[in-house]
């Protein structure tokens, strides 16, 4: 029996599991549910807050645009613009709230050293949708420009407020989401749906296709103004494989 307690000692011991907590479906729906309340209400008193000055800000995008003036076509159609925009500024200041309880739903699913990620790929997310909506108000003018420059010289354009701000609002969202494209990218390598091997074995496909979408956002008769798109995206995804690369991915 001693001979066979020291082998026994001598072996190499597995670190004994960790516990992980087990959420029943009862749980998880909890959890959703406060989510969706926490998002809500944060979502709600953004909006609230932001109707109020929701006029001087279509005021400033009507301006951004290169526009001297716009036109509304209905006694009530600039309340329901300025509802509108409160709508989209309260999901903007609200975003934070939103991914932060997005990211606390879906953390329990992760293991731990991946969960140690969460907080920056939180700061990250955010990051990248502000920098996505600051390159849309800063490519505002372009887009107008280039897109009234298809008109006859004979045809004026008269900008109806709701169809403009409606406009700007898609644009705006559609940015700060096509931004995220390296969060994207870490994430689905820390879940191994790709690697940064596959990242690498397709950078031609994904340089073209980024060429494209750089064209198709910031459209224009010049060659360099796609750059602004382009080069920033492609940044993101050599900094997204690289990433994925040191972490073994």
């Amino acid at each position: 029996m001693a001979i066979l307690d020291r082998v026994l000692r001598r072996l190499p011991r597995a670190d004994p599991p960790v516990e992980e907590e087990r959420m029943s479906v009862i749980e998880h729906l909890e959890a959703l549910r406060r989510v969706l309340i926490v998002i809500i209400i944060a979502w709600g008193i953004t909006t609230v807050a932001a109707f109020f000055f929701s006029g001087q800000v279509v005021e400033w995008l009507v301006s951004r645009a290169g526009l001297g003036h716009a036109i509304y076509l209905g006694p009530g159609s600039f309340v329901l613009t300025r509802l509108q925009v409160a709508i989209y500024i309260g999901l903007i200041v609200a975003a934070p709230v939103v991914i932060q309880q997005i990211w606390w739903f879906v953390s329990p699913g992760l293991h731990r050293h991946e969960r140690r990620l969460t907080l920056p790929l939180v700061i990250s997310t955010i990051f990248f949708f502000a920098l996505g909506v600051a390159a849309a108000l800063y490519a505002l003018p372009l887009y107008i420009r280039v897109l009234n420059s298809f008109a006859p010289p004979n045809v004026t354009y008269l900008a109806d407020v709701s169809e403009l701000i409606g406009f700007i609002l898609i644009m705006v969202i559609g940015f700060g989401v096509v931004f995220e494209l390296p969060v994207v990218l870490v994430v689905l390598g820390m879940l191994r749906i790709i690697s940064s091997r596959w990242l690498y074995k397709n950078r031609v496909w994904w340089f073209l296709g980024l060429g494209v979408g750089a064209n198709f956002l910031t459209p224009g008769v010049d060659p360099f103004t796609p750059l602004l798109m382009f080069v920033p995206l492609y940044i993101f995804f050599e900094a997204s494989a690289l990433i994925l690369k040191l972490s073994g991915r």
